[in-house]
């Protein structure tokens, strides 16, 4: 899977064909990377979301989730899935692969939610933390209950 570089812009670029959900080829073009391997790597991951291969990271597969999800609710509902993403389950899940992602992984994930206290000292509510879980479970149906 080759790279190309622009010479009119200076960037790189990643030119490819890919089989869509239909199974109709189609052809992908992203220009304006600053280098030959972040185009690389944008393509590796564009394939792998097309293909739902739980060898994504967790953070690509949020990306499918926020495409999908953020149509589908109203802007305030949004906003509270969003922040508690970005803040609260990303910082913890978003190197690991989709199959890296084992119960021991979300246990620790949940024990330090629980282990969690704002400056005041006063720790998340039992009704926050069951919205928390909730919302990972919603990405990531294999999380333990």
């Amino acid at each position: 899977m080759p790279a190309y570089k622009d010479s009119k812009q200076g960037t790189w670029y990643a030119s490819f064909y890919f089989e869509n959900w239909q199974g109709v080829k189609q052809k992908k073009l992203k220009r304006g990377f600053a280098t030959k391997k972040d185009a690389l790597t944008w393509e590796r991951e564009f394939l792998l979301q097309q293909a739902a291969d739980l060898t994504m990271t967790f953070e690509a597969f949020v990306e499918i989730y926020v495409t999908d999800k953020k149509k589908r609710l109203r802007e305030n509902t949004w906003f509270t899935k969003e922040h508690i993403i970005r803040t609260k389950i990303l910082p913890y899940f978003k190197e690991k692969r989709l199959s890296e992602i084992k119960p021991r992984d979300v246990i620790a994930w949940q024990n330090e939610m629980l282990n969690y206290r704002d400056k005041n000292g006063k720790a998340y509510s039992p009704t926050y933390l069951k919205t928390l879980h909730g919302q990972l479970s919603a990405i990531h149906p294999g999380s333990p209950s």
